[in-house]
Parts: C-alpha cells; sequence; structure tokens
C-alpha cells in the first residue's frame, strides 16, 4: 500500500523542507525511503541523525525534530518499518479506530507472506496469506484493516469481553462491519449470560471462558483449570419434559469427562446475584 499522503507535498521544496512536510503528515515519522526519494542521500540522513534532527525508532525509520511522539506517531512508525503492503491490525488496529483502549504493548501489523521485513523491536508482525483492498483502509492517514477485518482477527487473538467491547464501540460509530462481526449474539448467548458475567465481574471472581467446547458439548461458561461447568438456564430454553431429560444426560456426560456441572436459573441470577457469587466462590476454592 503505497503512502498516498506523498502525493500532497508541494513541489519546489529543499529535501529537508519536503520531509519535515511529509513527517508533519505522518504524526512526526517518516521512512529513509522516503527521504532519499526527497532528494538526500544516506549519507545526510545519518549526518542529521548525529546531529539530533532525527531519532531512529526502528531500522531505518525515524522521528522527524524529537522523539516524543502521539500514539498514532508510534503506530505509523511500526507500519513504515515493515515495509510496503504493511497495515497496522489487531489490537493496535482497534485502539486506532477507537474501538478499545489504548495500552502498552507490542504493535501488531499485518503483512502479505510474500512482503516485509523480518523481526521488529517492539513489532509483532502477522504474516497474512494475502491482504486484499477491500480488508484495507486508512483512518488517521495509517494505513489500518477495515473494522470488519480488524473484529475477524480479534476473534482469534483477543478475549470475548474485548471482542465484545470492540463490535458494540463500531456499532455506536455506525463503523461497516460484515454480518458475522456484528452478531454479537455469538459471543454471548442471551441477556442471561451477560448478567452472568456481571455478577462474575462485580464480585471479583475468576473470569470464566464463554461458550467453548468440552468434549462433543458446548458449555455456557468454564473454569478449565478447576474443571466446574456452569450453565445458566433460562426458562424458555429449558422447559418441558424432553429439556429436563436432555440436561441431566448432558451433565451426566460433562460428570464422566472430569467436570462438575452447576446451574443456576435466570431467578437465581437476576435476584440473588450475591448468593450465585458465594456458591461460585466455594466450588472455584475447591
Amino acid at each position: 500500500m503505497r503512502h498516498k499522503l506523498a502525493r500532497a507535498i508541494p513541489e519546489r521544496l529543499t529535501p529537508d523542507q519536503s520531509v519535515a512536510h511529509l513527517a508533519a503528515l505522518q504524526h512526526g515519522v517518516t521512512s529513509i525511503r522516503q527521504m532519499l526519494e526527497a532528494g538526500l542521500t544516506r549519507d545526510a540522513v545519518k549526518r542529521r541523525a548525529r546531529a539530533g534532527r532525527l531519532h531512529q525508532l526502528h531500522r531505518g525509520v525515524y522521528a522527524v525534530g524529537h522523539s516524543g511522539l502521539s500514539n498514532e506517531g508510534s503506530w505509523m512508525a511500526a507500519v513504515l518499518a515493515c515495509g510496503a503492503g504493511a497495515v497496522l491490525s489487531h489490537r493496535s488496529a482497534a485502539e486506532l479506530w477507537g474501538l478499545l483502549p489504548v495500552r502498552l504493548g507490542l504493535i501488531e501489523v499485518s503483512i502479505a507472506t510474500d512482503s516485509g521485513r523480518g523481526r521488529r523491536p517492539g513489532v509483532r508482525i502477522h504474516r497474512c496469506a494475502s491482504l486484499p483492498s477491500a480488508t484495507t483502509d486508512w483512518c488517521k492517514s495509517i494505513p489500518v484493516t477495515t473494522p470488519a477485518r480488524t473484529i475477524a482477527d480479534l476473534r482469534r487473538t483477543a478475549s470475548v469481553d474485548d471482542v465484545r467491547k470492540a463490535i458494540r464501540e463500531a456499532q455506536f460509530q455506525r463503523l461497516r462491519l460484515d454480518d458475522e462481526a456484528a452478531k454479537e449474539e455469538e459471543l454471548t448467548r442471551s441477556k442471561l449470560e451477560r448478567n452472568f458475567i456481571r455478577v462474575c465481574r462485580r464480585h471479583r471472581l475468576p473470569r470464566p471462558e464463554v461458550n467453548v467446547r468440552v468434549g462433543p458439548f458446548e458449555v455456557d461458561f468454564l473454569w478449565r483449570e478447576h474443571r466446574l461447568v456452569v450453565e445458566t438456564d433460562g426458562w424458555q430454553a429449558h422447559s418441558g419434559q424432553m429439556a429436563f431429560e436432555e440436561d441431566r444426560a448432558r451433565d451426566l456426560d460433562l460428570k464422566l469427562l472430569g467436570f462438575d456441572v452447576v446451574r443456576f436459573t435466570y431467578s437465581q441470577v437476576t435476584t440473588k446475584p450475591h448468593e450465585v457469587a458465594a456458591k461460585l466462590r466455594v466450588l472455584l476454592s475447591r
């Protein structure tokens, strides 16, 4: 992905003026390739670095004037360090789009498998089979995966809670999402399950895995280390003799797999959250 801002540099500028202008468009950073295209030589770049006019951030990537960068400057520097076609992705892309809060850590960048550089300190590089143009965009003048692709990447690498937050924020911002990303109910199946997660959070219980498979079954909540499964039962989904029989047979099969199964009803979760939390705390302490 060639940087579209390069075309915005006015003509008849000196090389230094061109570099400064481009850096201003790129959150204070530029690459050595861009400086060479602007008319500087490699020796000139080295002299300016020694004089403190350029500050190396990555191999071949410099901050212009000073090394104090914004989040956007750090993200742009990481993208430039990974070569042509690189885009900000995963958690870092979600932060750029404003879908998740910014946190310290490695900056995540995606590149096509046949392009890009080797390892870069401070950068986690994701190599993809391809990066179709339909999955990439620009945000604040930084090449980045689209909101839909960003959330698809988060599904593979982030917590369920972070994916849900990102989806909700994207919907609030009215960003374009594909059908799969928009189905928040796939992550937390019902209002009852969301209430249960809220109980765990408020009472500082260990966070369970949500809607995961245990053997042939998909369970509502799992504390894998404690071998504990919790199912939250709404009356409509679990009423009737057939559902009653199927639930008990399923509980027995999970028991044979080595998991304890505990069931909480809608009334318990919504009207007696303190009792639910207390019982869970005892079960998790065993």
